[in-house]
């Protein structure tokens, strides 16, 4: 259960990056707009595990033999990739127009915005559910574990982004970087020794 508790907090790292930028940058975001996004943050992070879990399923059998070294590279791959993001500089501006593509500067209160983050920060979680799938673990349990946990951090995010977000936001990636390649390090080793 630790482990699982450890996996939600890193997959949920860019949607908690994402909400404290939204936080920082959103005047006027109110409770509904902070409760709605982190249900959708959760939410994706929730059915993105579960979607990579029943695609793993069906060749599962194929790559048995190797599975922990296809597990190792996806959690070291996504952690990598967050690590990475977390020195990209950041726009000086809160913007749209000054970084249209940044993920973390958009206004989340329009709904087609806030269905591109939720979708793009819960990719990693689809890679997840396949490692899980790929090592015979079941993915319910801790589908729910990654949607809540994510949930409640986006919540915090949002609130403290409003307050001093600006201070935190690129450590968090590069926190929750850290912790999945850590842990797929752990799986790799558990299968090697």
């Amino acid at each position: 259960m630790f482990e699982t508790i450890l996996i939600a907090l890193g997959l949920s790292m860019d949607a908690f990056a994402v909400s404290i930028s939204s936080g920082i940058c959103t005047e006027g975001l109110k409770s509904r707009h902070i409760l709605r996004g982190s249900f959708s943050f959760g939410l994706f992070q929730f059915a993105m595990p579960v979607l990579g879990w029943f695609l793993g399923s069906h060749f599962r059998t194929a790559i048995q033999n190797f599975d922990h070294w296809i597990a190792f590279a996806l959690l070291v791959f996504i952690g990598g990739k967050m690590i990475v993001e977390s020195f990209e500089p950041e726009p000086t501006s809160c913007d749209d127009t000054a970084a249209p593509q940044k993920a973390g500067k958009t206004d989340i209160r329009n709904i087609k915005t806030l269905f591109a983050l939720s979708v793009a920060t819960s990719i990693d979680a689809l890679a997840v559910g396949l490692s899980y799938s790929l090592l015979g673990k079941s993915i319910f349990s801790p589908a729910v574990a990654i949607g809540l946990i994510t949930f409640s951090v986006c919540i915090v995010g949002f609130e403290f982004g409003k307050r001093i977000g600006y201070l935190i936001e690129k450590r968090a990636e590069l926190i929750g970087g850290l912790v999945l390649i850590g842990i797929g390090g752990k799986i790799l080793l558990e299968h090697l020794l």
